[in-house]
């Protein structure tokens, strides 16, 4: 579902213009207007933008002599381009379309696994792929719809509607007021969505879904309260508390595109804190973008809420999703690839983050498909103003979650123990990574853990901050070791405790490492202790094993086994080390 939390959206739609409308899904609902229930003192609304007119400046000047030489048009697939200071800082973009709504003008109604990846052209100007599409969907537009929810039925008793506030390509969003009860007299958000407009069982199951997550994810500090689900014979009405201080989006306007950096990381953290209460619940959001966190109240240090789940969806820990939604300036580039998991949620907020420091776009592109392919094959530019006076620690901060391997991003708990952003008096949430990490320890090999082991004695103070943090929160016993009655409920065990020492082999990525400055050196210092310790001669057969691969692929491992003594060299142990990390992935097609 689209957003619609207290705010005026523009619904017009221009496929090829540089300015992107806010997201939206292929299945949803169409404009409908209510009658407006007057309300004592209603909270004025979010004035609305200008439909006419971005809020965002091009990194291109709109008039005067292009930056590239004659006869060179700048590519979106650069890295991005550098821009000429001026005295009012570029701002940060504005909500792409969503990126199935693309796909459907071009290919027809198709499931994202026959849609085809929107990179390399296919989806520029004129590549309209074939038609034919639009029929796979008249087979369900035929059949009887279930449009019962099993919700409340009783909502105009139980609250009294007001005027609209804001306005979704798949709802909108009304005052209302309790009538009775907890919420007697209390001012309310209510996003209505009309069931008419539910024309696939898959728009039914979005609704659900939002639900459900909402229901699931109640009590988060910075996530929207919310309240109650109720249904009639045409709506379905979702409620919620009601956030009174707009949007991120419009605060980081009227601060004049970016914030300072000591601003920035307020921010930031508790977009981070939510991200990671709701990743260590498996729901991985979608659509993390400055539009979808608003703020209590006009205060300047009101709270943050993160709203909007009509995209979001369950995870498994070893789930790959391919489905293609987000908005084209967020969207990580695995999403475009179609296997993605909850690291797509932190390149979105490395975006945010980017644009909080800068005001600038990291991606840029006059056309959505331009977008997705600078997304795939640029780079970030982190050497324009005002990126000199921003300090090496954010810089580092934005650069690591911006990584186009995901496996090298930070987590949601990783990056609050950042340098940039580490307080030692604000607790952590457990980081649903460790169990991952420690279920695949766990069930490696005696050799693979040695190698491990290894690794985690030649770690740095950083590294260390968080696993302390991620230890004290399994609750040590007095001797030091951790219980591994939680890690029971994901797989058998073959042992039930676990010191700090072995809890650092367990609990560490050698491709988050790998993303360091200092990572040949951490590697170096880590194949001394393994050459002390735990190398010996190994065979090529043997090496296959325990890698878990096919014997034609051995031909390549033998470069990993030194000639002299038939031990691991250098080489071969950090690439060891890859193979002790890989996740498995079970891509789930919708």
């Amino acid at each position: 579902m689209g957003q619609c939390y207290g705010k005026t959206i523009p619904t017009a739609d221009n496929d090829n213009a540089a300015i992107a409308v806010t997201s939206i899904t292929v299945s949803g609902d169409q404009d409908q207007t209510l009658p407006p229930t007057s309300i004592p003192n209603p909270v004025p609304a979010t004035p609305a933008r200008p439909s006419s007119t971005s809020p965002w400046a091009s990194p291109y000047p709109a008039v005067g002599t292009s930056p590239y030489p004659p006869g060179v048009s700048p590519s979106p697939a650069r890295a991005t381009p550098r821009r000429k200071f001026f005295r009012r800082p570029f701002p940060p973009p504005s909500p792409a379309k969503h990126i199935k709504a693309s796909l459907v003008k071009r290919f027809g109604y198709l499931s994202p696994k026959r849609g085809t990846i929107p990179e390399e052209g296919c989806c520029g100007e004129g590549g309209a792929a074939g038609g034919g599409g639009a029929a796979a969907e008249e087979p369900e537009a035929r059949q009887q719809l279930d449009k019962s929810f099993g919700y409340n039925k009783n909502f105009g008793a139980k609250y009294e509607l007001g005027k609209e506030v804001g306005r979704g390509h798949f709802g909108h969003t009304c005052f209302a007021k309790g009538k009775k009860g907890e919420l007697k007299d209390q001012v309310l958000a209510v996003k209505i969505i009309s069931k008419a407009k539910m024309t696939t069982a898959i728009s039914i199951e979005d609704v659900r879904r939002e639900v459900k997550i909402l229901k699931a994810l109640s009590g988060h500090k910075h996530l929207v309260k919310f309240y109650d689900a109720c249904e009639d014979a045409n709506n379905v009405y979702i409620v919620m508390e009601l956030c009174e201080g707009g949007e991120l989006l419009d605060r980081i306007l009227s601060r004049g595109g970016r914030y300072e950096e000591e601003d920035a990381k307020v921010i930031v953290v508790q977009i981070l804190s939510v991200a990671a209460f709701c990743h260590l619940q498996g729901v991985v959001h979608r659509d993390l973008k400055p539009e979808n966190f608003l703020f209590t109240t006009r205060s300047e240090d009101a709270d943050m809420k993160l709203i909007d789940f009509g995209l979001s969806d369950f995870i498994r820990p070893d789930e790959r999703l391919n489905d293609i939604v987000g908005s084209a300036y967020y969207v990580a580039p695995e999403v475009l690839h179609r296997s993605y998991s909850l690291e797509a949620d932190m390149w979105s907020i490395g975006v945010i983050t980017y644009i909080l420091l800068c005001g600038s776009r990291p991606f840029w592109a006059r056309t959505e498909s331009g977008i997705f392919r600078a997304v795939l094959r640029a780079d970030p530019n982190f050497e324009d103003l005002p990126w000199p006076s921003v300090s090496q620690e954010a810089k580092d901060f934005a650069r690591r979650l911006l990584n186009k391997d995901y496996r090298k991003r930070m987590t949601a708990v990783q990056a609050l123990t950042h340098p940039w952003l580490r307080n030692e008096n604000q607790p952590l949430p457990l980081d649903i990574l460790v169990f991952k990490l420690v279920k695949s320890y766990l069930h490696a090999t005696p050799f693979k853990r040695a190698a491990l082991k290894a690794l985690s004695k030649a770690l740095t103070e950083d590294e260390l901050v968080y696993l302390r943090a991620q230890f004290r929160l399994l609750e040590p016993n007095k001797d030091g070791r951790i219980c591994l009655d939680n890690f029971k409920r994901m797989e058998t065990l073959s042992y039930r405790s676990m010191d700090f020492e072995e809890f650092c082999a367990a609990a560490i990525s050698t491709y988050q490492l790998e993303a360091l400055e200092g990572w040949e050196q951490v590697a170096s210092n880590a194949f001394e202790h393994f050459e002390r310790e735990s190398n010996r001669v190994i065979s090529v057969e043997e090496l296959s094993r325990e890698l878990n691969i096919h014997p034609s692929a051995q031909l390549n491992l033998r470069d990993w086994i030194r000639n002299t003594d038939g031990k691991l060299s250098l080489l071969g142990y950090t690439k060891f080390l890859h193979g002790v990390t890989l996740r498995s992935s079970h891509t789930r097609h919708r």
